[in-house]
């Protein structure tokens, strides 16, 4: 029996050192990922590639239930997959602390208690942020392109075919400002035309 590890963050700018420090003196082999837990398993190619190489009886170390995904239901199918390998899951802290090698009461409310730690961690900071709104607080990203930044969003989205998600992400401008940058280009490129 091995004890493999999985290490996940949701960004590139996110560091996992926490987990390394509660994993690695343990386990044979570590998976590290850089990606949403919001993406399905097949869209996750550490957990991926973990899961294609544990053999029967190994046991999937975690920190803590919520790096098996995002969601409760990607956390759900990670741990069913898991098991129908028999696969077991042993998770260093918190509630469903210690090793699981079947569905049980304990191991499901983790999974569904970290889906409900999640949302009142988004409500909280959606509260923060309007209350922040109504003193006059801008927070989050920045709602203003400047020229360099407009030709930078034009050129990466005509050029290199990025995303308007990838491009706020990469110039630090919310979702909303680039697509407004984009749509006002289009705007201008068939007036010109007509």
């Amino acid at each position: 029996m091995e004890l493999v590890e999985m290490v996940r963050v949701s960004t590139e700018k996110q560091e996992a050192a926490r987990q390394h420090d509660a994993l690695d003196s343990n386990c044979v082999r570590v998976f590290e990922e850089k990606v949403s837990g919001k993406l399905a398993v097949d869209q996750r190619p550490g957990l991926r590639e973990a899961l294609d190489y544990m053999l029967e009886n190994d046991m999937f170390a975690v920190k803590e239930v919520d790096r098996f995904g995002r969601s409760l239901m990607e956390r759900v199918f990670v741990r069913t997959d898991m098991f129908e390998r028999s696969v077991g899951v042993k998770v260093m802290e918190g509630i469903a602390a210690g090793e699981h090698t079947e569905r049980s009461l304990v191991f499901d409310l983790a999974l569904a208690l970290a889906e409900d730690r999640r949302r009142d961690i988004s409500r909280k900071t959606k509260n923060g942020l309007e209350a922040a709104w109504k003193r006059g607080k801008v927070c989050g990203r920045s709602h203003i392109a400047d020229e360099d930044k407009r030709r930078i969003i034009i050129t990466r989205h005509e050029e290199d075919e990025e995303s308007v998600r990838e491009i706020a992400r990469a110039t630090a401008l919310s979702v909303g400002t680039v697509h407004g940058v984009l749509s006002e280009h289009k705007a201008t490129i068939a007036s010109q035309n007509s």
